[in-house]
């Protein structure tokens, strides 16, 4: 699946959310989520307008590796297919 371009920081966080991510806190430009599925895991994420897809994938990557899942899925149930 080919990851979106434009996305920022603020839509990931929203994005997010559909896994059980809340925001937990913000500190200058990056933004702390929490999910509690399926064990504690925090994953931070900058809030800039686009944001780098090397950033995107790393981030998707590390919510991949929590979940037990592959990037594409995580990708896949985060902005469909």
């Amino acid at each position: 699946m080919r990851l979106p371009r434009d996305l920022s920081g603020r839509g990931l966080a929203k994005a997010l959310e559909g896994l059980g991510y809340r925001v937990t806190r913000q500190t200058g430009s990056h933004i702390r989520l929490t999910t509690t599925e399926g064990g504690e895991h925090h994953v931070t994420v900058p809030d800039h307008g686009a944001l780098r897809l090397g950033t995107l994938g790393a981030i998707l990557g590390d919510v991949a590796a929590h979940f037990d899942l592959s990037r594409e899925e995580v990708a896949k149930r985060l902005f469909g297919s």
